[in-house]
């Protein structure tokens, strides 16, 4: 199995390493120390199977590398390494096309687990992170809101895909036929039904079709 190791400090990337020889009997690491690295190997004729990227890259804003890996290389499983356990920027990694975010401060077993869950090609989460919330706390309660407008609060959050795929769901089709239809990966489908689920506040694909059967949603607005 060949895995890529983006991150910009050589010693958290030996560290990496490591820890990693135990995911399978054979692995050969890539190592990337820049976003144009990243980029380069991901170019050349090399079977990738799992790339590792820090958030923050010499030559990438943030989250731009992400995007990029993720347009260019649908089917590749990209998981995010990161020292800020931040909820917002977990959501955002996983909207963009992540099929993990794990916090560089895991211990080598939850990050071993978590690796393991993407590449049979599952979604990883933090648990720890998914219970928190990016609503700033002010002295003054927050006003309650009825249950009809916090489902539409919900459907807006969703991006055009997520609705698009959210309207497949409804209709009770598979991953692979939603796939087919929207000219997309299975993997990267999966990664939008997780996205979805997450949004919506349900635990499986089934209650996101009733949710939004409840409540009518147009799956082409952007919201």
């Amino acid at each position: 199995m060949q895995l890529l190791l983006a991150d910009d400090h050589a010693l958290v990337r030996e560290g990496l390493k490591h820890t990693l020889a135990n995911l399978e009997t054979s692995v050969e690491f890539i190592e990337a120390s820049t976003a144009a690295e990243v980029i380069n190997i991901l170019g050349r004729d090399q079977a990738v199977d799992l790339a590792l990227l820090d958030l923050v890259m010499p030559g990438s804003d943030g989250f731009s590398l992400l995007a990029q890996v993720c347009n260019s290389y649908p089917d590749l499983p990209v998981v995010i390494l990161s020292g800020a356990a931040d909820p917002a920027k977990m959501r955002k990694a996983i909207d963009i096309g992540a099929a993990g975010f794990i916090c560089k401060s895991a211990t080598a077993k939850v990050m071993l687990s978590a690796l393991r869950l993407v590449l049979a090609g599952g979604i990883y989460l933090p648990p720890d992170m998914l219970n928190k919330t990016t609503v700033p706390q002010t002295e003054n309660p927050a006003p309650m809101v009825r249950p009809e407008a916090s489902k539409r609060i919900s459907f807006a959050a969703l991006t055009t895909r997520q609705r698009e795929v959210l309207a497949g769901l409804v209709e009770g089709k598979s991953n692979k036929q939603i796939a087919s239809e929207l000219g997309l990966s299975d993997n990267t489908v999966k990664i939008h039904v997780a996205a979805i689920l997450r949004t919506l506040g349900v635990d499986n694909r089934t209650q996101a079709a009733v949710a939004a059967r409840e409540l009518p949603f147009d799956s082409k607005r952007d919201g």
